[in-house]
């Protein structure tokens, strides 16, 4: 069986923020019901809300549920080992840390290429504004309800330039199509601006400015 590369930007996208989203829910205690919701909220929410914007009515994650299916078999996987392990979240909080922000990267930036690709796919190749906007919720929407549904700030208004990476890597993404012409290049390039933006973030504690606390 052979895959396309959208397809496989799709898996890993899914897979990755299924995991991201299970560790938030067993981070802030929900049971199994609850890990699992939050998983495939969080999994499918951005492609949820894209195809709402393009007008793809019913959403694909209804058409065809593959995906959230992969997502529910992820999120109880993320469980069942958490549950074995019960002291790992509060004994190495740093490795929590670092496995979250390697899978929330890496579907940020998998789902930010779905977005501008399925846009395309949908007759929008000429709307340069548009693909990066869809690139931009469908990378965003899911973790965005994935804070809101576990009661934290979202991640877009807060972390490390994390909704600036996805609009950089967009428009990277853009401009490389216009000069090389390659669709499968460019979506490889704004995949890799995505995620070399978030791990400079990260190591070099950028963030973009905010009012200074001077109470």
């Amino acid at each position: 069986m052979s895959f396309s590369l959208l397809e496989i930007f799709d898996l890993i996208g899914t897979i990755a923020f299924a995991i991201s989203g299970a560790f938030t829910g067993i981070q802030k205690k929900m049971d199994i019901f609850g890990v699992n919701i939050l998983a495939i909220c969080t999994a499918c929410g951005g492609g949820l809300m894209r195809d709402i914007i393009i007008g793809n009515i019913p959403p694909q994650m209804f058409v065809d549920p593959i995906y959230v299916a992969i997502a529910a078999i992820v999120a109880n996987v993320v469980f069942l080992f958490m549950y074995m392990e019960k002291e790992l979240p509060g004994k190495h909080a740093n490795i929590y840390d670092f496995v979250f922000f390697v899978f929330d990267t890496i579907g940020l930036a998998a789902f930010m290429v779905d977005g501008a690709t399925i846009g395309v796919r949908a007759g929008y190749g000429n709307n340069a504004f548009l693909l990066i906007f869809l690139g931009f919720i469908t990378g965003v929407g899911g973790g965005l309800l994935r804070d809101i549904l576990s009661l934290k700030m979202p991640a877009i208004f807060v972390k490390h330039v994390y909704a600036l990476a996805v609009i950089v890597g967009g428009i990277s993404l853009i401009i490389s199509h216009m000069i090389c012409h390659i669709w499968q290049i460019s979506m490889i390039i704004g995949f890799s601006v995505v995620i070399l933006i978030r791990c400079l973030a990260r190591h070099f504690l950028w963030n973009l400015p905010k009012v200074p606390d001077r109470s």
